[in-house]
């Protein structure tokens, strides 16, 4: 029992790495600062044009 104790602990390290790896990709990899800098404007353009 205590042999197959590793393969356990492996998974969970796999699983968490791929938990962190993609939490990360999907918070540093989006838009850069000159889209965002665009949409924000376009955003401003809309408010506007309310009553």
């Amino acid at each position: 029992m205590e042999t197959k104790m590793w393969i356990l602990m492996v998974e969970a390290g796999v699983a968490l790495f791929l938990l962190v790896f993609i939490v990360w990709w999907t918070m540093f990899a989006g838009r850069k600062d000159v889209d965002r800098k665009d949409v924000d404007r376009r955003v401003d353009e809309r408010d506007d044009t309310r009553p």
